[in-house]
């Protein structure tokens, strides 16, 4: 099976599944009482086609370091992070995001795939992928800050039912936010002391920037964590860092390698 035929049924799965949850979720119907496990299957299989793609388009090449591929990587790994905690924890809405996010991503290096472009280090190689495990933890728990914040709007308003009815309860949402913070900042710093023996090469890249965002993202996280501890941020104000420090962070990769790929690059006519 060819890498854009596998990529265009795991594309398939993914909406299929986004559309199913979002049904169920537009008619109020709880994510403890429907299990939604055949949307779940639908996900895994759709991972595991992804992930076929993936090994053809840049781990047998290791590693293409374009930024289609990039964001295909990125939205593989948001699959698997979500799939693994959909297994222990009802958070099955979030597909609805997740899955359209993969295939967008999925369906750009389908038709973009650029030419191999292997890494000079193994040493880069372990900065790229921490990097990419950190951003996709924080995404999701940015993506659970968005829900937060819809759930306490609702409240607000003093609108409990209908799909607010359908989710977990703000304390679970909120719980696992916090989760995802902490183990994003762990893999985050480890992303960023990894980098340290590559400075040479991030400043011959004219990559600084992206050094200093990540930074600036990696203090607002901290921050928020400490804020947490001593003063107990939760509700909107946790919501707002979280948001907040993972803007500061997709700005800092996806955001500069568009910059230097397609806008830089790009000769002037």
């Amino acid at each position: 099976m060819s890498y854009s035929v596998s990529g265009s049924i795991a594309i398939l799965l993914y909406l299929i599944a986004a559309v199913g949850l979002g049904r169920l979720l537009a008619q109020g119907i709880s994510c403890f009482d429907h299990p939604r496990n055949g949307f779940k299957l639908l996900g895994a299989v759709g991972v595991v086609l992804h992930t076929y793609v993936l090994y053809t388009l840049v781990v047998e090449q290791w590693v293409n370091l374009g930024f289609f591929h990039a964001l295909s990587v990125t939205g593989w790994l948001l699959v698997l992070l979500f799939e693994s905690t959909w297994i222990f924890r009802p958070v099955g809405n979030l597909g609805i995001i997740i899955f359209p996010v993969s295939s967008v991503a999925l369906l750009l290096q389908i038709l973009y795939p650029e030419p191999s472009l292997k890494t000079a280090s193994s040493e880069l190689d372990i900065h790229i992928l921490l990097s990419m495990v950190a951003y996709s933890l924080l995404a999701v728990a940015a993506l659970q800050a968005v829900l937060l914040a819809v759930q306490e709007k609702h409240l607000r308003n003093k609108q409990p039912g209908g799909i607010i009815r359908a989710l977990p309860p703000m304390q679970e949402v909120e719980h696992l936010m916090f989760q995802l913070v902490r183990a994003g900042l762990v893999v985050l710093t480890l992303a960023l002391l990894s980098a340290v023996p590559l400075v040479e090469d991030i400043v011959a890249q004219k990559r600084a920037h992206t050094a200093a965002l990540s930074i600036l993202s990696w203090l607002l996280f901290a921050a928020l964590l400490w804020g947490r501890h001593q003063y107990g941020w939760r509700g909107r104000t946790a919501v707002r860092w979280t948001l907040f420090g993972f803007g500061i962070l997709f700005l800092s990769y996806f955001g500069s390698r568009f910059v230097v790929e397609f806008l830089v690059s790009t000769p002037a006519s």
